[in-house]
């Protein structure tokens, strides 16, 4: 066997072999040998079987396995001449060059990706300081009052007064389009927060003004996207009567407001309260600033900060991908051009191939992170994750598991949860508290 080997660059290497017919021919009758020993042909006791009955009932299939082995060996011996440990190797190996000559002799080159080499140097000095998001206490306070409304019950209003934006209106109504009344359009005793946009749009505003006992004709138009066809864009009349003015019980900042948010709490205080509060508030300021600025920031300077190899196969890939749901949106005749002109197919793939770089370079470059900073998210993890998401949104979590391991998402899934883990622990790192918030609280 002739074989050369060449390491393209530190993520790419190429093989190249030619393989005599001779060498073939010996692990053709290595293989039939071993195969005698095990298969029954007619006509003979099993393990008795002549190596020339066996090349004969098995010819192609010896031919396949005797290039294969061959293939398999010129491989091993090329990452041996490259210094390459296999467990660096990305994917499967790419034939790239296959011919078999008339004479028997096989000549092949054959494409291998390995993992990166990515020296990641002093990686946190990448990160910029930041200052911890600052929650005042006016918006503690606010919080506070906004979670006390959400549980505060709903009382009549006894004062003779007018119906406002913000009250509950109980009523009872009927609609009619075209002197018709309508199937789901009447109801008695409804409670109806007015301001809410829970109708269509105007019969709310008509409200304001009524007084209970009033009765009242609204006249309004569906919308045109109204999820009924029978109604989407059509004048309405709707009769109306206000039975009750409903307003939600005063809020009172006090220790029964405490015990009654901190259920769980030995010694419910104000204080404590208004503390869990405040945490709560920090975190989601904390969340949004990672996830719509900093993270997506971080990213890019990283990628932008680190040079190395990537392996082609890869690269192609995603392309591949991009350019598959590109073509989603093209006509068919766009496409039958595409297929038949071999430079527009070439010219399109290549507008993808930057955005295709810098994903993979993302993804080895986290990949790398991970492993440096201790970051890993197993199976379980990811099915906790998907099945928690699933439950939120009312689906069935086991169905949305099965969907998502089908269409081939979970890796997907596992390495944004890594890139997300990653990403934070380097930003909590770099976060400072405020320094007045740390002098109140050593005070």
């Amino acid at each position: 066997m002739e074989m050369t080997a060449n390491k393209i660059n530190g993520a790419n290497a190429e093989i190249k072999a030619t393989i005599a017919k001779d060498e073939i021919e010996a692990k053709k009758e290595k293989l039939a040998k071993a195969l005698s020993k095990q298969v029954t042909i007619p006509g003979f006791r099993k393990g008795k079987v002549p190596v020339a009955a066996v090349k004969k009932q098995y010819g192609e299939r010896l031919e396949q396995d005797a290039e294969s082995e061959a293939l398999r060996d010129a491989l091993d011996a090329g990452l041996n001449e490259l210094a390459v440990d296999k467990e660096l190797l990305i994917g499967e190996p790419q034939i790239s060059e296959f011919d078999k000559k008339d004479d028997g002799t096989i000549v092949f080159t054959v494409k291998v990706a390995m993992r990166p080499e990515i020296d990641l140097g002093d990686y946190k000095a990448q990160v910029e300081p930041f200052k911890k998001p600052k929650v005042t206490a006016k918006a503690v306070t606010e919080r506070i009052k906004e979670l006390a409304e959400a549980q505060a019950q709903l009382v009549d209003v006894e004062e003779d007064r007018e119906l406002q934006e913000g009250d509950t209106a109980v009523i009872d109504f009927e609609g009619f389009v075209d002197g018709e009344a309508f199937e789901g359009g009447k109801a008695e005793d409804f409670p109806l927060a007015v301001g809410s946009g829970q109708f269509i749009p105007g019969f709310e505003d008509a409200l304001v003004g009524m007084k209970k006992g009033e009765e009242r004709t609204i006249d309004v138009t569906f919308p045109e996207n109204y999820g009924s066809e029978a109604l989407a864009g059509k004048p309405a009349q709707f009769k109306v009567k206000l039975k009750k003015i409903q307003t939600k019980e005063k809020v009172r900042m006090d220790a029964a407001l405490a015990k009654k948010l901190l259920p769980g709490e030995d010694e419910p205080t104000m204080d404590l309260l208004k503390e869990k509060v405040k945490e709560q508030l920090e975190n989601e300021a904390l969340t949004k600033l990672f996830n719509e600025e900093l993270k997506p920031a971080l990213l890019e300077k990283l990628v932008a900060a680190y040079t190395f190899d990537l392996p082609e196969f890869v690269v192609e890939q995603e392309i591949d991908m991009a350019v598959n749901n590109k073509a989603r949106e093209l006509s068919e005749d766009e496409l039958k051009e595409l297929r038949e002109n071999a430079d527009k197919l070439k010219a399109f793939r290549e507008q993808f191939r930057e955005e295709a770089e810098r994903s993979v370079k993302a993804t080895f470059l986290i990949d790398a992170l991970a492993k440096a900073e201790n970051v890993s998210v197993g199976e379980q993890e990811v099915m906790q994750t998907i099945y928690f998401e699933a439950m939120q949104t009312g689906q069935d979590p086991q169905a949305v598991y099965e969907q998502y391991q089908k269409s081939g998402y979970l890796p997907a899934i596992q390495m944004a949860m890594v890139e997300d883990r990653v990403l934070g622990n380097l930003l909590h790192a770099a976060m400072e508290e405020d320094a007045s918030e740390e002098k109140k609280e050593e005070e």
